[in-house]
């Protein structure tokens, strides 16, 4: 069975600062819960539309990756204990300055798919960004999955997604 599950959030930041920010894969550690232990093993870039690989990669700037950029991270199942699990995703779809989605490649689920929305904003004369993430996903496993995503899965997106949008808002600040 197919579940969606939305997160937004509204930060007083420009959209092309946020997007950036999100573009570069080297973030997403940074925004994850430290208990998940998540680290970035591996990324393949490939550059954004209208940005040269060297430009993507060797530069002062950090790196941006647009759609077919694949990332491998490594992340703990249950917090605290040695188990550690890869996640492949694949960066399917890019546009500037307004969404960019992954899917899983390999990884935890039967089937993950997450879109990055951003829009610009503004609230009470200030400037900012609406930051929104679409998860579809799929546990598999039948009742047994059903089971595992009301039981755990549900409520680490929950978990996850109130500490990314602290973390965002710190580090954007700092940005």
């Amino acid at each position: 069975m197919v579940h969606r599950v939305q997160f937004a959030q509204w930060v007083p930041v420009p959209v092309e600062r946020v997007f950036l920010f999100f573009a570069n894969p080297g973030n997403l550690p940074r925004i994850m819960p430290p208990e998940s232990g998540t680290e970035l093993l591996r990324v393949k870039l490939v550059p954004p539309p209208g940005v040269e690989i060297e430009a993507a990669t060797v530069t002062d700037q950090q790196p941006l990756a647009g759609a077919g950029s694949e990332i491998v991270t490594s992340f703990r199942l249950v917090p605290f204990l040695p188990f550690r699990r890869k996640w492949t995703a694949r960066i399917v779809a890019f546009e500037w300055n307004r969404y960019f989605e992954d899917v899983q490649e390999r990884g935890p689920f039967k089937s993950f798919r997450h879109r990055h929305e951003l829009n610009a904003e503004e609230r009470e004369g200030v400037a900012g960004t609406e930051v929104r993430d679409l998860l579809e996903y799929e546990i598999g496993f039948g009742m047994l999955g059903e089971w595992v995503r009301k039981l755990f899965v549900a409520g680490v997106f929950e978990k996850t997604f109130a500490y990314r949008q602290r973390a965002l808002e710190r580090l954007l600040a700092k940005v």
